[in-house]
């Protein structure tokens, strides 16, 4: 089964190999709904919006406070490269989507389903294999012509996400120079063992520039591939692990 709503202000595809119900998977897509209602900084009504207006932490929920707590973690964790605070504002968009995903994706485990697939905006988690029986194939875009694919990796039990500019704009910004745009890096696509990880460290790595890649590369548990503004791919040392083919 699969099935693919706007949720979240992207496109969210959940598609099940094993069978599933229908309102198992409904449940799903009502949770990234929920998610979105709480975090989306675009709504007036969201509990984040709330919180950049002013609402007292001792009125915060629960899930809001487990994310911003990630959001420090990694903030630490990275150097400093990930910080959700922007001109006197909070944005934890950088790490909600993976992290959301990867809820999602615990939801169907906890149901006894072993081979699936979520994406949103990007950001995946594949578990189990696909409908023939392989690791699922995940195309890496060409952030100079999105409608190709360059590189085809193979996941299983997995997550990867991909940070760049070339649909949304100059929107990841490096923290220790918030007035200097980022560039020289186009795109950069992380995989680990879950796409919460993938999701949060592609974030911070792009908001290194250049030294993005080699960051991922001495990070354990992480492999990543970049494509510069010259149209050159630097890629870790395991990345061609997972290489399908040299599309």
């Amino acid at each position: 089964m699969k099935k693919t709503k706007i949720i979240m202000g992207m496109p969210i595809t959940v598609e099940v190999v094993d069978t599933i119900s229908g309102s198992d998977l409904d449940s799903v897509f009502k949770y990234f709904k929920s998610v979105d209602e709480r975090f989306s900084t675009y709504k007036t009504t969201s509990e984040i919006s709330k919180i950049n207006k002013g609402l007292p932490k001792k009125q915060w929920s629960p899930q809001m406070k487990a994310v911003l707590d990630l959001c420090e973690e990694t903030k630490r964790l990275t150097k400093g490269y990930f910080d959700i605070h922007y001109q006197g504002k909070l944005d934890p968009s950088g790490l909600v989507k993976g992290w959301s995903v990867n809820n999602a994706a615990q939801m169907l485990l906890d149901k006894g389903l072993k081979n699936f697939y979520i994406e949103a905006g990007g950001d995946i988690q594949a578990q189990g294999m696909n409908p023939g029986g392989q690791p699922w194939a995940v195309g890496i875009r060409n952030p100079f012509d999105i409608h190709e694919i360059i590189k085809a990796v193979r996941l299983n039990n997995q997550g990867m996400a991909t940070s760049g500019t070339y649909i949304r704009g100059q929107h990841i910004y490096n923290p220790h120079n918030i007035a200097q745009e980022i560039t020289n890096v186009k795109s950069l696509s992380v995989i680990a063992d879950n796409v919460y990880e993938a999701d949060r460290y592609a974030t911070a790595a792009f908001a290194m520039g250049d030294n993005g890649i080699s960051f991922i590369e001495a990070t354990p548990g992480l492999e990543g591939y970049m494509v510069n503004s010259e149209k050159i791919a630097t890629y870790t040392s395991g990345f061609e692990g997972y290489v399908e083919n040299d599309a």
